[in-house]
């Protein structure tokens, strides 16, 4: 199953690899106290479907892609994983379904 998430378009130093991902939405939001991004005005925020076919080497592209001055990270999950993306570091979690019937 593909992943899916968020990516926000200031926290990447190549914008480019946007290009590859399905976006099936985008909303610009100004910045505010609570965003913690005082350097920008702006976000741009892409809900993206990654494909499962390609994914370690999307994450792993994603990773470098990554503003490293910042402290920025990338949330994406299907129903088997949830994954966080930070500069060079992907952190893959099983997700388990527990049923206690």
């Amino acid at each position: 199953m593909d992943f899916k998430g968020i990516i926000i378009e200031e926290s990447l130093k190549d914008k480019s690899i946007l290009m590859e991902f399905k976006i099936v939405n985008t909303k610009i939001e100004k910045v505010t106290n609570s965003h913690r991004t005082p350097w920008l005005s702006k976000w741009t925020i892409h809900k993206v479907i990654i494909s499962e076919e390609k994914c370690d080497e999307y994450f792993e592209r994603l990773s470098k892609a990554l503003d490293d001055s910042h402290e920025w990270y990338i949330e994406v999950e299907n129903n088997k994983y949830n994954v966080l993306i930070f500069h060079d570091r992907i952190i893959k979690k099983r997700i388990y379904n527990h049923d206690f019937d």
